[in-house]
């Protein structure tokens, strides 16, 4: 009996939270002339839109020349029309097409940072930071970060491939709204990002 009692609180233990490993970014060095272009495989299955942040908008390599990402919702099917990021008032997580969804590793890589952050916010109350984040280094050196995200599905040295499942769209950090932000840098160089358009065809 006590053998049972063991198992049963071993199962209802909570998972314990993933290893928190990050690479400090450094502060970013705006390119002289024209920018260096990354092309990444889409973020989600999902049809969705990007915010780009412009050259001088923010300092820190990973944030510089970012992109903010949601999925948006009532594009496929006979009812389909303009998108939209939120099903109702959007003033619950839930409301919103990107909550929860499934995150896709934008290129091949290793996983070099992991920042796991559990608060979650309510839509239009922006967090504290640091936000959930994730950080991918392809083999030719460029990093790419990942913020606001939850749940995931990767540990720090764990090698990955472009389209493979990472974590999920969470709403934490300084965030309003569930969302994804991906920001890619060479060194301190950031880079302006570009979403491959076929992958998307051919993501299922």
């Amino acid at each position: 009996m006590l053998a049972i009692i063991l198992l049963s609180l071993a199962a209802s233990d909570p998972q314990p939270p993933p290893r928190a490993v990050f690479e400090q970014p450094p502060v970013a060095v705006e390119p002289e002339g024209p920018v260096e272009a990354v092309l990444l495989h889409p973020l989600f299955r999902e049809p969705f839109v990007c915010g780009d942040h412009a050259a001088g908008e923010e300092a820190i390599a990973g944030d510089a020349l970012g992109t903010d990402c949601q999925i948006i919702g009532d594009t496929r099917g006979a009812g389909r029309g303009f998108g939209r990021l939120y099903r109702t008032d959007g003033k619950r997580n839930e409301d919103w097409y990107s909550w929860g969804a499934e995150v896709l590793a934008p290129a091949d890589g290793v996983i070099v940072g992991l920042l796991p952050n559990p608060r979650v916010n309510e839509p239009g109350t922006r967090g504290k930071p640091p936000a959930g984040l994730l950080q991918i280094r392809t083999p030719g050196g460029v990093v790419i970060l990942m913020a606001h995200l939850t749940d995931f599905a990767v540990a720090p040295g764990d090698s990955v491939t472009a389209g493979q499942v990472v974590a999920r769209v969470g709403n934490n950090g300084p965030s309003y709204a569930p969302h994804v932000h991906v920001g890619a840098s060479r060194g301190a160089t950031p880079l302006q990002i570009r979403w491959d358009q076929k992958a998307m065809g051919a993501t299922p």
